[in-house]
């Protein structure tokens, strides 16, 4: 039998997909085996390329349980995190992740992802991006006023 969890994220991603929002993604987050958020990649329908399934629930769940530290909870996603999500999901520390397909399967239908696994062996070596850092010192004083702020909340 399949796990609820896991349909309710396929469904999702039906859903998205079959309204023409984006790709065929979608995630649910569970919290002491309830749902709290579900979502569906929305790129398309956005026009915005970081509204992956994965980061779309993130943010709902956030909203919903009103902080930013989901590491009491799990995501459900139809597909193996790309890097983007993946960081996502280790900034909103959720500790666990159920995932179907992976990212051969995903490269099948046309999104490969391969070569922003390989930016992150060196992202300064990456031919994707052309770095360069300007302004250090100025903005040095930013992150100096962040660490003798009093009343920041760390995350």
């Amino acid at each position: 039998m399949m796990n609820k969890f896991i349909r309710s994220a396929i469904k999702e991603a039906q859903k998205g997909m079959r309204q023409g929002d984006g790709g065929p993604f979608g995630a649910v987050i569970v919290k002491d085996e309830k749902i709290v958020a579900k979502g569906h990649n929305v790129v398309i329908k956005s026009n915005d390329p970081t509204c992956h399934a994965e980061v779309t629930v993130i943010r709902k769940a956030a909203k919903k349980l009103k902080r930013f530290d989901l590491s009491d909870c799990e995501i459900y996603t139809t597909c193996e995190p790309c890097p983007m999500c993946l960081g996502a999901i280790l900034w909103a520390r959720i500790g666990k992740v159920f995932y179907g397909c992976d990212k051969e399967d995903a490269r099948k239908i046309g999104f490969d992802d391969e070569a922003f696994y390989k930016a992150f062996e060196d992202p300064f070596k990456t031919p994707l991006i052309r770095w360069e850092r300007l302004e250090a010192d100025g903005c040095r004083k930013v992150f100096d006023e962040w660490a003798t702020k009093e009343d920041k909340t760390t995350y």
